[in-house]
């Protein structure tokens, strides 16, 4: 039986989400596309009906989740571009550590990127830089002359580290993982901040 074209459109959304999900709980390599499948209500051939591998697949849910990283990061703008402040109350929270389906994306599969192909690396890359891009613009702006790129590029990598660190500590030890968050902001909002008067003067 044939399918309509928005009922096979809505089929692929569904896998991607149940894939991007499941990705961050477990990492790519902790799910099989029988577990994909059935978290998206699908057989396992509709899966394959429309993504040749999981690798694929995995690709195209890693887009998703970074894709929402994204969306969270521009849903509230100050002066014309995000806000960063907002953004990061949100990411280095207990909230975020503690819901790895629906937050972010690189900091669940970070270590396990590099054992992935190429283009899952590559697309990895992409997101991370969407990010590093927008901290740039404001570090520039709070520091004009400073190596943006460079102090931007700390940023987003702490950010992604905090979490997966405090996310690694959170049932073992939840107090030093409350601290680990606390840390990677204090750290963070220094590499953000305009440096003070005496030390551009000095």
């Amino acid at each position: 039986m044939r399918i309509s074209k928005e009922k096979a459109a809505d089929n692929r959304a569904a896998l991607i989400r149940a894939a991007s999900k499941l990705f961050r709980e477990r990492g790519i390599d902790g799910v099989g596309v029988a577990e994909i499948s059935k978290e998206a209500g699908l057989t396992h051939g509709a899966l394959y009906a429309h993504f040749r591998s999981k690798e694929e697949l995995a690709l195209e849910a890693l887009s998703y989740g970074l894709d929402q990283a994204s969306s969270r990061m521009f849903s509230a703008t100050v002066d014309g571009m995000p806000d960063l402040a907002r953004f990061l109350d949100q990411y280095l929270s207990p909230d975020s550590r503690d819901d790895y389906g629906d937050r972010c994306a690189m900091a669940a599969s970070a270590s396990e990127i590099g054992r992935q192909d190429r283009a899952i690396s590559a697309r990895f890359t992409e997101g991370y830089m969407v990010m590093v891009r927008a901290f740039e613009r404001q570090i520039a702006v709070n520091d004009p002359g400073c190596d943006a790129l460079s102090r931007a590029m700390v940023v987003v990598a702490t950010m992604v580290g905090t979490l997966a660190v405090a996310r690694g500590a959170a049932k073992g030890n939840p107090a030093v993982s409350e601290q680990v968050l606390q840390a990677g902001r204090h750290v963070v909002d220094e590499l953000m901040r305009a440096p003070a008067q005496s030390d551009v003067t000095s």
